[in-house]
């Protein structure tokens, strides 16, 4: 495994990372979830995100379960909030950020977080309130950095001209060979401001695992084929065009000596600004394979080819 440092911070996060969106929240999966949290520390992942919103803090209490008797210092662990925890519980006003991460603290059976990450952008808290919230949550020690995931431009902007705040150091987006949104100013605004990317769906919800085929039926087991899990995945993924093309950017991975899901990941990672691709597992030996696709040599000739192929969805 290799490790890339996060933005302007001390931290040095695997390649790969771990996530714990949709697989976390399920309590007849909980021993096999544990299994990947587990199977990843073993192959050197050391970086574990999850949201407090996930399974509305279940995915949080199992990974803090799992992370029980491993060493502190061992893993970087990243959580995030402001999506509704209740009826009255949301957003990153001051109250939230400080009875949010007391939560997930007690969930993750953690002391503090390396990374703290604002879900989305609150546009009913003023942008000040929110900024001295998290710069308290870091001076309290709780908290290391602070991140954001999918907001706009102009907010990342006005964020980074505050006075006297704690700084971002990361930026979640989704960023994929099929969703290519993060080039249009969010990467090059990241690197000049010592922000680095920790990405999230690098395999396009799965598609880009090569497993669904075109014009023929959703595996039964796969993410489109779950009713809560495929609301989530962009139709226009699964047209048969999509797919076509998915199977032929196959063929480039494998004159790589990659697997499809390998190469896709390569893709993302080819990027310098990117630290982590965060995967998601329901098998521990998913997680083998995705873990391989760390220090993959790729011609780049074949990530043309392959950008040729998917154009941006």
């Amino acid at each position: 495994m290799k490790y890339r440092k996060l933005g302007n911070s001390e931290l040095l996060v695997s390649e790969i990372g771990f996530g714990s969106w949709l697989t976390f929240s399920d309590p007849q999966r909980k021993q096999l979830a544990i299994s990947c949290v587990h199977r990843a520390l073993d192959l050197g992942i050391n970086f574990l995100d999850t949201a407090n919103v996930y399974g509305r803090g279940a995915a949080e209490t199992v990974l803090g379960e799992a992370l029980t008797g491993v060493k502190r210092e061992s893993y970087v662990l990243a959580t995030k909030l402001f999506f509704p925890m209740s009826s009255a519980d949301r957003g990153l006003s001051r109250e939230q950020i400080q009875k949010q991460l007391d939560a997930s603290l007690q969930r993750l059976k953690v002391q503090y977080l390396d990374l703290y990450q604002c879900h989305r952008y609150d546009f009913e808290t003023p942008l000040e309130e929110t900024m001295e919230a998290l710069t308290r949550a870091v001076t309290s020690g709780k908290v290391r950095y602070i991140g954001f995931s999918e907001w706009p431009l102009e907010r990342i902007e006005a964020a980074l001209e505050l006075k006297d705040v704690a700084r971002f150091v990361s930026s979640q987006p989704q960023y994929s060979l099929l969703h290519r949104e993060p080039e249009n100013g969010l990467l090059s605004l990241s690197a000049k401001t010592g922000i680095s990317q920790v990405v999230w769906s690098p395999l396009a919800q799965g598609v880009l695992t090569g497993k669904y085929l075109p014009n023929s039926p959703v595996p039964a087991d796969s993410r489109a084929a779950d009713p809560s899990m495929g609301a989530f995945l962009n139709p226009d993924w699964l047209g048969p065009a999509v797919l076509e093309a998915v199977q032929e950017v196959g063929q480039l991975a494998a004159n790589a000596n990659l697997t499809l899901a390998q190469f896709a990941l390569a893709w993302v990672l080819r990027q310098p600004n990117v630290t982590s691709a965060i995967v998601g597992a329901s098998r521990p030996e998913q997680v083998n394979d995705n873990a391989a696709a760390s220090g993959a040599h790729v011609d780049p000739a074949l990530f043309t080819e392959a950008e040729r192929l998917l154009p941006s969805h």
